[in-house]
């Protein structure tokens, strides 16, 4: 009776799948194997609860190793097509109906204002490269992923337990070790004990104003600048405060005046190739920063995320604030996902001794660590001498087509603010309401980046970034042109 009630209780297995696997094909035997099985469950031959054949019968009937057989089952059940049950075998799952998502509306000022929030979910759209000029990072073609890859697979073959485990807080030592070599021949002094790892430059911004900021505090920002600070300062409670930005810098009577009225405790700043303008700070605007800063007691943040893309030569003045201060008062950032990956989320920041240690601690109760595998992959790139050839050839393919866009653009009306022969940027007047011209680039399948948003006042603006590597489909200066004549009021 009880091997008859057993019998009742447990389906007998279905037969194995009748197609013939072949070692010809395209596919892996496992790839097979999951193929055939998921169309017999589709097509609903293989019911829920039915039984497939034990590990060894599969294999025995296939002619195919009991591994090769394991491999494909576990890819069945971690597809949500079979289940394990212990010490009886594989059975088809019963599978829940998917949902249906939301069909993704259009965003534009009908649904949306042209905000921050609205570009950063844009940028995430899988659009080609040649669409999206208002993006940040460079297109694929311009980095090297070839050099990337060997990295993380060196990285890889190393001793695998470091794959297993937690990083430092203050991040791979090794690569703060490289680092110190990399900011001495910008002439900036730091042991790798003033240096913490971060991911990225918007970590290492967003530690630095936890650090610092408390509730109704002032931040001073260059105006226009990187507009995703604009946001996470004003989550802390800080008044963002805008520094009018000249082709050689801030605007040194506003920096004074201003510092004197709102007393920010910090003033965050690109002093090499700017972001959005690509301009740099001369010297004697270095100096006058930092005298200011002394003078009004705040601290100033270096962000140097463009560091790389500069030539390093007479042809435009790279003077570092960093440097002539030796991070007494100036907090210096970096990073590389710029110039390697804009998935490679390593920066980093440089500080006194002090503020490191603050700053590690303060990394370590909010993220614990960085992820120590992207860092020793940046170090393997770094030390092994290939990143110096990278960005060498990186610059030589911005140059080749930055002045050619400059031309095209200036040749269809749009005037270019700041002519600059480095960086990826172009930051231009198109004489009309960037706003509006967004908006009906949207429509036609391009992404562009509005001078409003690079303000922390957000209010309308005839100013607009290009990333010139994204300018390469001849269609979009065609539209840039009929657009603009159109909003201007020539058709």
């Amino acid at each position: 009776m009880t091997n008859t009630a057993k019998s009742h209780n447990t389906p007998a297995p279905v037969a194995a799948p009748r197609p013939l696997l072949s070692r010809q094909a395209d596919s892996s035997l496992i790839e097979q194997i999951v193929q055939l099985v998921t169309s017999r469950i589709d097509d609903r031959l293989l019911r829920t609860g039915a039984r497939m054949p034990s590990i060894r019968q599969f294999s025995d009937q296939h002619g195919v190793s009991r591994f090769t057989v394991v491999e494909a089952y576990d890819r069945l059940v971690a597809g949500g097509l079979l289940e394990s049950r212990r010490g009886s075998g594989f059975y088809v799952r019963d599978r829940a109906p998917m949902l249906t998502p939301h069909k993704q509306r259009q965003h534009t000022t009908a649904t949306q204002a042209l905000d921050v929030v609205w570009l950063v979910r844009n940028m995430f759209r899988q659009l080609p490269p040649e669409k999206m000029p208002g993006v940040g990072s460079l297109p694929n073609d311009f980095l090297d992923g070839d050099m990337v890859g060997n990295a993380l697979r060196a990285v890889s073959r190393q001793n695998q337990n470091m794959l297993l485990q937690y990083g430092t807080p203050q991040g791979f030592l090794p690569l703060r070790q490289q680092l110190q070599l990399k900011m001495a021949e910008l002439e900036i002094a730091a042991t790798p004990d003033q240096i913490v790892t971060t991911s990225g430059v918007t970590q290492a911004l967003d530690l630095v104003a936890r650090h610092y900021i408390q509730p109704g505090d002032t931040i001073f920002v260059d105006d226009p600048a990187w507009f995703l600070m604009f946001g996470s300062f004003s989550t802390l409670g800080a008044k963002v405060v805008g520094i009018p930005r000249l082709p050689d810098g801030p605007d040194i009577e506003k920096l004074g005046a201003l510092a004197a009225l709102h007393k920010p405790k910090l003033f965050v700043i690109n002093s090499i190739l700017h972001n959005p303008t690509c301009s740099s700070l001369s010297a004697a605007k270095a100096f006058q920063v930092l005298k200011i800063a002394e003078q009004y007691d705040f601290m100033i943040v270096e962000d140097d995320i463009y560091c790389d893309m500069h030539p390093g030569t007479t042809v435009q003045a790279a003077t570092r604030i960093a440097a002539l201060d030796q991070l007494n008062r100036v907090i210096y950032l970096g990073g590389f996902s710029k110039t390697l990956a804009a998935n490679l989320r390593v920066g980093f920041i440089a500080a006194s001794h002090d503020i490191a240690i603050h700053l590690s601690d303060r990394k370590m109760l909010t993220t614990l660590t960085t992820t120590e595998l992207t860092e020793r992959v940046v170090y393997r790139i770094l030390s092994d001498g290939h990143y110096r050839k990278h960005v060498d050839r990186l610059r030589g393919k911005l140059d080749a087509v930055r002045d050619r866009t400059a031309r095209q653009m200036e040749r269809i009306g749009i005037k270019i603010n700041v002519h600059t022969p480095a960086g990826m940027f172009l930051w231009a007047d198109v004489g009309c309401d960037s706003n509006a011209l967004t908006e009906k680039a949207m429509a036609e399948g391009y992404l562009l980046a509005p001078g409003s948003l690079f303000s922390p006042k957000q209010l309308p603006s005839s100013n607009m970034r290009f990333n010139v590597a994204a300018m390469t489909d001849p269609g979009i200066l065609r539209f840039l042109e009929q657009a603009i004549d159109q909003l201007r009021g020539k058709s």
